[in-house]
């Protein structure tokens, strides 16, 4: 392996769409608690979109057996 002991690009991918959501979530939660209503429901369904398309690309990983 040309670069050691680094993460694979799948792990990565997985690892930034988790903190992705608990980014989202927590902003989607400020708003509600913070009278920006649009933009925490905004946040909140972004952060329900990364879950599917996490759940999209680990089943799609798992399929191509990478």
């Amino acid at each position: 392996e040309r670069f050691g002991n680094t993460m694979s690009l799948k792990w990565f991918h997985i690892v930034f769409i988790s903190l992705s959501v608990v980014l989202s979530l927590w902003f989607g939660i400020w708003g509600l608690f913070n009278e920006q209503i649009a933009l925490g429901l905004v946040s909140l369904g972004a952060s329900a979109g990364l879950v599917l398309y996490g759940n999209y690309f680990r089943a799609k990983i798992r399929k191509l057996g990478v």
